[in-house]
């Protein structure tokens, strides 16, 4: 439970001098019982005397192997400028309580720092000087970190400090540690305005800044202000170059290197545990009020106990709510014999996510119905995966994946006209039932490189080392009268994430099941499983 020092508690400090907190105090001085901390002298001396010493033994994380070259590439693209990438600032969820920190994905990226290590956090990539032995030696820049020192029982923060203090948040990397898991040289963030002021002008041979502008407003309003007061004031022009460093990070992020395929699988590994238990639970549910909140939370338990958090809202989307494609109320009541779709992923400590979707019998077993739907939804995402190659793109897949689709509904009688009309762009009547894409970037972000250049993804070649899912869909909406009614109230997706290599996709989610056959017989087993439990 956080707490932020506001001029209030400077007011208490005043106040404890001459009145105890009790009740004939006024009402707006006890609102935050929190902020009543002792603060006398002797308070402060005895809090800082009489602590064992709790040192953590540091040791590099595995990703510092890899951020060199990540840092290098960002380096080379921006020649005598000097780069700043925030990690964030918590966020308000109300009054005085935050959601979970999650540090920005450019900053996690850069520095290889992934869980909550550090709100407030700047990597700053500076210039070397052309006539230095970095320079000569082919480097471009020198990256730094900014942190917060420890704030430990050796300094009045340790239970002063809400934010920082090891009283209240526990023992944190300052530092000295930061320095040490990441390899970055690591200095004070009080430090900071002075860093980034150094060498700044419009002339020739100065220093110009860019920075990532949506993850922290305090310290994109700093450079700002350095930039204006250097000769960079034209606030569009200051945008379009912060836009361009995040589209470069973005489209750095789209080929992933052999750490990031490890944590992927790691994060697919998770999600198909937290499947496994969702699958245990169901046959306790059926019919019970909320039940979609009870799978959610079998789901969302394997999420921190095997990562750092769920990568995204998980979907428990049981009948007529199937069809609703960001279904995350969860506060339906699943029902037997119904179809129950969900899309969930964990997100590793690394902040690497999975994104998968299934489609289960909630009784177990799929009616004929449901598995003629189900097929044709299987069909579609294995004819995406075939259109899947090296030098591939994303429109290939969709097309491919499309066209199975319409293929189906005209079989079906649905769609109004012939199946090469609906596939023109003048037509698309298939896309009443699968509106929205099938494929995207996945990584650090459940939709990864989303800042990159239209042509430098969905309009580019798929290459070696890209993450990526596919995902077609049926979606028959219980108020769409277009369709026979045993359709309405139905939702089919299957996703799947997908590496591709030298060779071709591979399944790395190929170890949740998807066949029908598959999908029953894993039910069979955890709801077994469950039944020992």
């Amino acid at each position: 439970m956080s707490e932020v020092i506001t001029d209030k508690d400077k007011e208490y400090e005043k106040m404890e001098q001459s009145v105890a907190p009790g009740a004939d105090q006024p009402m707006s001085d006890r609102v935050n019982n929190r902020s009543l901390r002792p603060r006398s002298e002797a308070f402060k001396e005895f809090m800082t005397t009489g602590w064992d010493d709790n040192e953590p033994e540091i040791q590099p994380l595995e990703s510092s192997k890899y951020t060199p070259a990540r840092l290098e590439a960002l380096g080379k693209a921006f020649p005598g400028e000097r780069i700043v990438i925030p990690a964030g600032q918590p966020k308000v969820r109300n009054n005085d309580c935050d959601y979970a920190f999650r540090p920005d994905t450019t900053f996690s990226y850069y520095t290889g720092l992934g869980e909550d290590f550090e709100a407030g956090a700047v990597l700053v990539l500076n210039p070397v000087d052309p006539d230095s032995p970095e320079a000569k030696a082919g480097k471009t820049h020198v990256p730094e970190l900014f942190v917060a020192p420890r704030a430990n029982h050796y300094t009045q923060d340790f239970f002063l400090n809400a934010h920082y203090g090891e009283y209240w948040v526990g023992p944190r990397a300052g530092l000295k540690e930061m320095a040490a898991m990441t390899g970055i040289e690591t200095n004070d963030i009080a430090q900071l305005a002075d860093a980034l002021g150094k060498d700044v002008g419009a002339e020739a041979g100065a220093v110009r800044v860019r920075v990532i502008r949506e993850s922290d407003p305090d310290i994109t309003s700093m450079v700002e202000g350095i930039r204006e007061a250097n000769g960079f004031a034209d606030p569009d022009d200051n945008t379009a170059a912060d836009d361009k460093l995040h589209e470069f990070a973005a489209e750095a992020r789209m080929c992933k290197d052999a750490y990031e395929v490890r944590e992927m699988r790691k994060a697919v590994a998770a999600t198909k545990h937290g499947f496994d238990n969702i699958l245990r639970k169901l046959p306790t549910t059926l019919g019970k009020p909320r039940s979609e909140r009870m799978l959610e939370g079998a789901f969302n338990a394997i999420s921190r106990e095997e990562g750092n958090e769920v990568g995204y809202d998980t979907i428990i989307a049981s009948g007529a709510h199937a069809p609703i494609l960001h279904w995350v109320r969860n506060t339906g009541t699943v029902e037997s014999g119904e179809l129950l779709l969900i899309d969930a992923g964990v997100e590793v400590n690394s902040l690497y996510t999975a994104d998968i979707t299934r489609t289960f019998p909630t009784n177990g077993k799929f009616t004929d119905f449901q598995k003629k739907l189900y097929q044709a939804v299987l069909d579609s995402q294995q004819a995406g995966f075939e259109a899947a190659k090296p030098g591939a793109t994303y429109s290939d897949i969709h097309h491919a994946c499309m066209r199975v689709i319409a293929e189906r509904l005209h079989d079906w009688g649905i769609l109004p006209v012939d199946v090469e009309e609906s596939l023109s762009p003048e037509g698309q009547q298939h896309r009443r039932w699968l509106a929205c894409g099938v494929a995207h970037h996945l990584g650090l972000d459940v939709h990864d490189c989303a800042q990159a250049r239209y042509e430098s993804y969905q309009g580019a070649a798929i290459r070696p080392g890209m993450t990526f899912t596919i995902e077609p869909g049926l979606y028959f909406r219980e108020d769409d009268l277009m369709i026979p009614p045993e359709y309405r109230g139905i939702g089919i997706r299957i996703e799947d994430d997908v590496l591709m290599t030298e060779d071709g996709p591979e399944w790395i989610s190929a170890g949740i099941p998807k066949q029908i056959d598959d999908v029953e017989a894993w039910m069979a087993d955890m709801a077994a499983e469950g039944a020992k439990a």
